[in-house]
Order: structure tokens, then C-alpha cells, then sequence
């Protein structure tokens, strides 16, 4: 599988049957609010650093980002002990592969190949990402450039990232992977994450952190002497590493730097890694990831045909370049532009290689790549099955995913208003939306540049909010049947049902939500927040489906609802977190929310109004027995029953 049809998995990942999402009617005004949004932070970033006139000023800027860089990742585990083995050795001409398992952090295993140059040390080491290739470090790419490397005197480690390689983190009973694409399994790990307050990013820059201290660890490597390279996603973690890392003397992403504001205008956020929660917002780009490194060396590979932007590359290379030129030292900082699509080709490699033999062997001589045996993928395997996960039995990222919430599920604070909102990305109070009505249909400005539709029905009794994940034409069936006095709500982005892959068709709003630091939730909450504050009365609210997490945290935050139905409510965000294969949860996601509160800690906070829980469902969408409905909602029952009032709480398991 090429690089793009990989990452084109991400999209077309199927699935368990009956999955539901969005329809996509809706998604066009959603992305033009949030490029919109997204645009004012561009224009303030390109402002602030177009002022910027002198080194201490760069300097200044670069802790300061490198700071919030590190708290968007949710911060760095403890190193702990490598327990590096080398498992196996193949002789080559010029060069030896040593086959390597190591732990990034305990029972977490990584799997790499180290070349490692004939004749005496120290060399100078070289670590090298790898893109989004299933076969991980055994890709032809990888090889050539690894082998190119050790030809001319400097080691090269490749390792597998989670994933890819021997790395897979979802296997079935067959030792085999279930899911088709990397990117995929990239991606369904970053949700229960991103619920945990962490990220795929984090994983995936920790994994290369600790394959650089493997790297310096090694007798025969010059720790003064370190580079990094790597192609498409294996650019996106050369990027973050030599952004992080001040042990990385010359770097060589490819295939990846442009700009967020040609990215997200082009090929659109991708991957879980690639998107790092509050980027835009706290104005973090692609050139800064250069700039955090300045003034070390660092080689822009690209090539012209790339899906990353050109035009992209090069305004982010202009600015770089200021800034270095600023900084005293234009020269450590180049462009490659090769005639070439997506990929690491031999210009690359080639470029590369003499990039690091200039600065880090003080050689600058032309490089040629001439034939090279290449090896088998087996060959190159370092565990007796082929994964790690099968050979090993060691913990997974969904593992450690799943070790964190039940941590954080121990000691837990109970969440206060204040702290939903800060989580949901809202400011209290939330103003009143400005109403137009064209007939039944109400127009709501719910805020500037976002508009939401609602359907108000006469009747009797107190208004009824009705939000339903499948939007307005559903939400008003709700209760054709009623006499209620009633009002269906269609939160921004929803529209009619359509199938869709694991991770919904609004994937590509919710990671642009996050950049934002504005969850599509926390943002679907103000939608009816703004609403109910527009109506000058007190409501009732009912929320169905994935409307229930809306309806849920709206009641949390407001005193004006007096009683909650949810409909389908989905139970818990532990309980995605415990689903590896959970399925449309993306959407719902709220970063770190489970370090402040989980769904039913949520509903025993709306005692002592009325709540109806009507057939929770879990992950995947099915709906829980009775005896696993009563366990979830323990804590619920228990409020009620403290005040008084068990007749306030109903859960119907719908069956």
C-alpha cells in the first residue's frame, strides 16, 4: 500500500454494521465557521511573528511555544528503563543490520533495525520516523535511505511506529491486524486518548524520544552527532522531534512541512497525530516546528506534486529563513524541491544523506545512491510471530489508553460548572441567540458567523427543547404525537442520518474543533445554551442519540432546565476509552474531559430536576442490559436517593 491510499484508509474505514453519523447537508456551513475561525488565528500568528526583530525576541517565542507544544501533548511520562536487546544480526557489504526490541515506556515495545556503518566509531546516528507504510521499517524507502547512510559513515535507526510494522496494536485471534489502515489504528487510538488527556501525537513523539536515547546510548554513536529524518507521517515526527529535542544536530523532514492555512484549505487535517489539540489557537504552524530548533540545522525536503501543499512549503520556509537570518545563521537552514509526487525519492535521499555527512561529519561532498540489495520483511522482523503485541504480551496503546481512565476514575474531584465549561471550550454566560423566523422555522445566531435552525410547535405546557442527532426533521417527529408545546433544534453541522466510517462524516470539523480548542460538543452545547437563554422561560429538554450528550451537559450548565429525557444516551466516555473499536465517538470528544468528569458523574449532578435515561448504549451503539445499565448509573441513583428523591430518576433499558 502507497502512502496516500494509507492515509486514505483513514476515510474509508468500514464500520460494524448499523454505524450512524451526519449527513453531510449541514458540514459545509460548520467548516466555513470553523476555517473562518481558524483564519483569525493565522492572520494574528502571521502578524506576531512579522514583528518579531531581534534573536531574544525569536528566543523568547520559542520557549514559550516549545511550553504549550508540550502541555497540548498532556505532558511526558518518566523515562524508564529501555531493557534494549539485540535479537538478531545480518552482515551486509559495507554494513550490518541489527535487529532491536526495546520498551518506550514499561511492557511497550518498539521494534527497529539499526545500520550500522563497517569500521571503527564513534559514527555520527541518524533516527528515522517512518511514514504510514504497513510493512513500518521494513519499507523499500526506509532501507534505501538507511542503507544510504550507513554507506557513507553515519548509523541509521528505524524503528516501527504503533500501527505499522510489527507494530500493530489491534490483532484477532489470528495474530493478524483488524483493522486495514495505519492511519486508521492511528486514529482510533487517539480518541480514547484525547479522553484521557493525552494523544496519538504523544505516543508516537515519546516512542521517538526514547529510540533517540537508545541511539545516543550506543558505544559506536557520537551523542554529539544526532540527525533526523523521515518521510510523510515519519516528516510529521521528524517535525515534532527536532522541535523538541536539542539532541537532534541536523534534521530532514519530507513530504510534510506547509502551512495548517494551505493544509486545511487543500488536503484537509488528517490523521490523529497530525492534529494537535489548541494548535491554531495558541498559533503553532508548520514553520515553527523549525523555528522552535533555530538555529540548528534543517534541511525542507519537498517535492512539487505533493498532496502537502508546495505553495504551503515555501511560505513556511520564507519565514523560517527570516527568522534564522535574523538569528545570525541563513545557511543551516535549505530547501530540496523535488519534480517528484508524495514520497521519499532518491533526490531526497540523496539530499538528506549529504545534508547530515555536511553537519554532522563536517563532510560536504555529492552523494549518489547506486544499487542496493534490499531485504526481505521478514527478514527484518525482530519478534518470532511478526508483532509485537502476539510475541511479547506486552501492553498496547489502547492498554495504556485503558490504564489511565481507570486511574483517573479513582480520583476524581466532583466537576463543577465552571470546569465543564472550561473542558467544553465555552465562556459563561453564553448570550442569547438572535431569532429570525421565516414561517415555523425559527433562524437562531447562535454566534457571529453560525447560524442553527429550529421548528416550534403549539401546544400545552411548559417548551420542550427536543436536539436529535439526526436534526431537525427528526428532532420534530420526536413527539408528533404529543400535545407538548415544543421546540426540535438542529445544533450546528447535524442533518439527516447517512452511514459512515468509524470516526463520522464530520471527521474533518472535529479535528479542526480541536485545533480551536472548541470541541464540537462544547460548540453544540452553546448552540442550545444560546437558544435556551433567547427563550424567556424555563424549558424541558429531551435529547436522542448523540443529542443527549448536548442536552445532557446543557442541563448541567444551566439553571433555567427543569427536566431531562435522553434518549440513547451514550453511557460513558470510559466506556469509549475501553472500546478500541468504538465507533463515531470523535465527534463527541472533549480532550482530557475524563480528568474532570465522566457522563453519568454528569447526570447525578442534575439532582434533584427530573432525569429519564431511555435505552443507554455503548460504544459501538448497542444498547446495555438491564444489570449493565443499573452498574452505570449507580452513582445517578444514589444522588437522587440521597435527597430524597428516587422517583426523579428513571432509567428504562428500553427492553
Amino acid at each position: 500500500m502507497n502512502l496516500l491510499t494509507a492515509m486514505l484508509v483513514l476515510s474509508l474505514a468500514a464500520p460494524p454494521t448499523g454505524a450512524r453519523a451526519v449527513d453531510t447537508d449541514s458540514l459545509p456551513d460548520l467548516r466555513a465557521f470553523l476555517m473562518a475561525e481558524c483564519q483569525k488565528h493565522f492572520d494574528a500568528r502571521r502578524a506576531l511573528v512579522g514583528r518579531l526583530k531581534t534573536s531574544a525576541e525569536i528566543q523568547t517565542r520559542q520557549k514559550a511555544l516549545r511550553s504549550k507544544f508540550i502541555e497540548a501533548l498532556g505532558g511526558f511520562p518518566e523515562r524508564t528503563p529501555l531493557n534494549a536487546r539485540v535479537v538478531g544480526t545480518i552482515k551486509a557489504n559495507g554494513y550490518t543490520i541489527e535487529k532491536v526490541i526495546y520498551e518506550s515506556r514499561p511492557n511497550h515495545h518498539v521494534t527497529a533495525n539499526f545500520y550500522l556503518p563497517a569500521g571503527k566509531g564513534p559514527f555520527p546516528g541518524v533516527l528515522m520516523p517512518i511514514g504510514h507504510s504497513v510493512n513500518g521499517k521494513a519499507a523499500e524507502y526506509v532501507q534505501r535511505g538507511c542503507i544510504l547512510l550507513a554507506m557513507n559513515g553515519i548509523a541509521a535507526l528505524a524503528y516501527d511506529p504503533i500501527g505499522q510494522g510489527e507494530r500493530r496494536q489491534l490483532l484477532n485471534d489470528k495474530g493478524l491486524a483488524v483493522v486495514p489502515g495505519t492511519t486508521t489504528e492511528h486514529t482510533l487510538v487517539g480518541v480514547g486518548a484525547l479522553l484521557v488527556g493525552s494523544s496519538t501525537a504523544t505516543y508516537r513523539i515519546w516512542d521517538g524520544l526514547r529510540s533517540l536515547d537508545y541511539l545516543a546510548s550506543r558505544s559506536e554513536i557520537d551523542a554529539k552527532k544526532i540527525g533526523c529524518t523521515g518521510c510523510s507521517g515519519g516528516g510529521t515526527l521528524t517535525s515534532y522531534l527536532m522541535a523538541l529535542d536539542d539532541r537532534i544536530a541536523a534534521a530532514a523532514p519530507s513530504c510534510y512541512i506547509t502551512t495548517l492555512e494551505r493544509l486545511f484549505a487543500t488536503l484537509g487535517p488528517q490523521d490523529a497525530e497530525q492534529n494537535i489539540t489548541g494548535q491554531v489557537a495558541f498559533g503553532m504552524d508548520h514553520a515553527d516546528y523549525i523555528t522552535l530548533r533555530a538555529t540548528r540545522p534543517t534541511l525542507v525536503c519537498a517535492a512539487t506534486g505533493d498532496f502537502f501543499d508546495i505553495q504551503g512549503t515555501w511560505t513556511a520556509f520564507r519565514e523560517a529563513k527570516r527568522l534564522y537570518t535574523l538569528m545570525g545563521h541563513p545557511e543551516r537552514l535549505d530547501i530540496l524541491e523535488s519534480n517528484t509526487k508524495h514520497g521519499y525519492p532518491r533526490e531526497h535521499r540523496e539530499g538528506m544523506a549529504r545534508w547530515m555527512l555536511r553537519w554532522l561529519a563536517g563532510q560536504d561532498r555529492a552523494i549518489v545512491e547506486n544499487e542496493m540489495s534490499l531485504i526481505k520483511d521478514d527478514q527484518l522482523a525482530c519478534t518470532r510471530t511478526g508483532q509485537v503485541v502476539d510475541d511479547l504480551k506486552g501492553v498496547s496503546t489502547f492498554g495504556l489508553n485503558i490504564r489511565r481512565a481507570k486511574e483517573l476514575a479513582t480520583g476524581r474531584p466532583e466537576a463543577k460548572p465552571d470546569a465543564i465549561a472550561r473542558a467544553l471550550g465555552l465562556t459563561l454566560p453564553v448570550a442569547a441567540a438572535k431569532v429570525t423566523n421565516d414561517g415555523t422555522t425559527f433562524n437562531y445566531q447562535t454566534e457571529a458567523g453560525l447560524t442553527v435552525r429550529g421548528r416550534l410547535t403549539d401546544g400545552k405546557g411548559p417548551l420542550v427543547i427536543i436536539v436529535h442527532e439526526d436534526g431537525l426533521e427528526a428532532g420534530d417527529k420526536a413527539l408528533e404525537k404529543s400535545d407538548r408545546r415544543r421546540l426540535a433544534l438542529e445544533v450546528r453541522g447535524w442533518g439527516k442520518p447517512k452511514a459512515a466510517g468509524y470516526f463520522g462524516a464530520d471527521m474533518r470539523e472535529s479535528f479542526l474543533a480541536l485545533h480551536l480548542n472548541r470541541p464540537l460538543l462544547g460548540q453544540r452545547v452553546h448552540d442550545l445554551l444560546a437558544v435556551i437563554a433567547q427563550r424567556d422561560e424555563n424549558v424541558e429538554l429531551i435529547g436522542i442519540g448523540k443529542g443527549a450528550q448536548v442536552v445532557l451537559h446543557a442541563a448541567a450548565l444551566s439553571s433555567r432546565v427543569q427536566s431531562v429525557r435522553l434518549e440513547r444516551p451514550l453511557v460513558s466516555w470510559t466506556n469509549v476509552v475501553e472500546t478500541p473499536l468504538a465507533v463515531d465517538q470523535l465527534t463527541q470528544v472533549v480532550p482530557g474531559v475524563l480528568t474532570v468528569y465522566d457522563l453519568p458523574e454528569l447526570a447525578a449532578s442534575l439532582a434533584p430536576r427530573r432525569l429519564e435515561i431511555v435505552s443507554p448504549i455503548n460504544a459501538v451503539g448497542q444498547t446495555l442490559d438491564a444489570d449493565a445499565a443499573k452498574a452505570a448509573y449507580q452513582k445517578v441513583a444514589a444522588a437522587y436517593v440521597e435527597r430524597k428523591l428516587a422517583k426523579s430518576f428513571t432509567l428504562d433499558v428500553g427492553r
